[in-house]
């Protein structure tokens, strides 16, 4: 039950940023549903694996500015989500840079509002 409403969260978030920022499209609520989907699997896949790359690569100052690394692979892994399917347009890597940062803070927000 908490995967089907982390997945929830995820396709809120990421219809809440596409209706802010000019340069994420999403075309609909059910292919923010399908983007959600497979940058969720693409983050429990390799999200991981991209931090410890980042940390051996950077002798472990990644792992000392954990949130900017975070931010910056989820925000590569937007722009490889946006390859994979159609339901996703992201203009540049500075508007998936935007993206993976309000996606945080929406799925965060309601996180926390749900838990309350």
């Amino acid at each position: 039950m908490g995967l089907l409403i982390s997945w929830l969260i995820l396709s809120l978030a990421v219809w809440v940023t596409a209706a802010v920022l000019p340069g994420f499209k999403v075309k609909d609520f059910k292919s923010a549903i399908i983007v959600a989907l497979v940058f969720g699997l693409l983050n429990f896949f390799f999200g991981w694996l991209l931090f410890a790359v980042f940390t051996v690569a950077t002798l472990g100052l990644a792992w000392l500015l954990a949130f900017l690394t975070r931010w910056l692979i989820n925000a590569l892994l937007l722009m490889l989500t946006d390859r994979l399917t159609d339901h996703l347009k992201i203009d540049s890597f500075a508007w998936a840079l935007l993206g993976a940062l309000a996606i945080s803070i929406v799925s965060t927000v309601v996180s926390m509002v749900l838990r309350i």
